[in-house]
């Protein structure tokens, strides 16, 4: 089964720097899902923080655009999150999540992907 699992989370002052790491196991022809890294905060919805697509293709929330990065490595194994000048509101769990569907592009909405990892937390300190 698809099984996702994430790493890399910690505690950190604004600022700084942090990658997230996701695993991919459980399901072949990789390429085909979009990944993404989404963030929540008691009380709040889940956000799309960034994806990316089978071709490479990213999407970015604006709260992160040019401090985050999202890659995968070429087996696409492995989903990371390069998050640069991290603010405290910053703070939150992150999960990864693969997509529902294939081809679906980089789309940052909850609804469309299906699977998901179980968490890690990212804390920014002032």
């Amino acid at each position: 089964q698809v099984q996702l699992v994430e790493s890399g989370g910690g505690s950190v002052q604004a600022g700084g720097s942090l990658r997230l790491s996701c695993a991919a196991s459980g399901y072949f022809y990789k390429y085909r899902y979009s990944m993404g890294w989404f963030r929540q905060t008691p009380g709040k919805e889940r956000e799309g923080v960034a994806s990316i697509d089978g071709y490479g293709g990213t999407s970015y929330a604006d709260s992160v655009k040019g401090r985050f990065t999202i890659s995968q490595d070429d087996g696409k194994n492995t989903l990371y999150l390069q998050m640069m000048s991290l603010q405290p509101e910053d703070t939150a769990v992150y999960y990864c999540a693969r997509s529902r569907a294939t081809w679906v592009g980089p789309t940052r909405s909850p609804a469309d992907f299906g699977y998901w990892g179980q968490g890690t937390q990212v804390t920014v300190s002032s």
